[in-house]
């Protein structure tokens, strides 16, 4: 099964208000495997960013001034992502301006390119609810490094929601077991429980000289009795 983690940085929050795409990451995953075959843009958004999206990545407008606007990177967005599953944090965020971006071009929505979506945000609130489910407090959580997360990055953000999606999904995330456990009162009479036939065979001889050969070779190699040895064979109390 083909997944794509994808995410996005944006000019402000609100793409009804004219903000748009700057940054584009994606990681790919192949039955649950990263595969390295990952895609990554910076986007002329043709516009300035609101100052507390700037704040959060940082991304000048002198920066992405030469960078290439979405019409020109668009058909390669789509080739990469077309029918696979996309993982986003908080998806209605991602796709709201993914699906504006399109329908600037006149394209069918991103989301009719795609085989579904899965929504992390969704899935940690269900596995933690009351808790912080940040993309911060998700690698906290899972033990996933993320001290170099100085500012909000596309795809670095998109290789760390893998990581985190992956350790989610996994099942069982220690060696602990949860058992649920069962108290019997003295009033219930337990039911006898059958125990099995031992049966017991003897070394034979030619088993049992072999095995005195090994013993033999082991207390040779250490120059004295090797453990097994002396334990069959205490010295003497003085």
């Amino acid at each position: 099964m083909r997944q794509i983690v994808l995410d996005t940085e944006t000019t402000g929050i609100n793409p009804k208000l004219g903000n748009r795409i700057l940054e584009i990451g994606c990681v790919e995953l192949f039955n649950r495997k990263l595969t390295g075959n990952n895609l990554h843009f910076y986007i002329n958004p043709e516009r300035e960013s609101e100052e507390g999206a700037l704040n959060v990545h940082g991304l000048t407008t002198e920066f992405l001034r030469d960078k290439p606007k979405f019409h020109e990177i668009v058909e390669q967005l789509r080739s990469y992502i077309q029918g696979a599953e996309v993982i986003i944090h908080n998806a209605p965020f991602d796709l709201g301006f993914l699906n504006h971006e399109f329908k600037l071009l006149n394209l069918p929505d991103f989301s009719s390119h795609i085989g579904g979506v899965i929504d992390t945000l969704v899935q940690a609130k269900e596995l933690h609810p009351g808790k912080r489910n940040s993309l911060d407090a998700l690698c906290d959580r899972y033990g996933i490094s993320n001290a170099h997360r100085k500012l909000h990055g596309a795809l670095l953000d998109a290789e760390l929601l893998a990581d985190v999606y992956l350790a989610m999904t996994r099942g069982q995330n220690s060696l602990g077991m949860d058992v649920e456990e069962v108290v019997v009162s003295a009033s219930e009479t337990l039911e006898p429980v059958a125990m099995a036939e031992i049966i017991f065979v003897p070394a034979s001889e030619q088993e049992l000289a072999a095995h005195a050969d090994t013993l033999a070779g082991l207390d040779k190699a250490v120059k004295g009795q090797c453990i097994w040895t002396a334990s069959m064979h205490p010295p003497a109390a003085a």
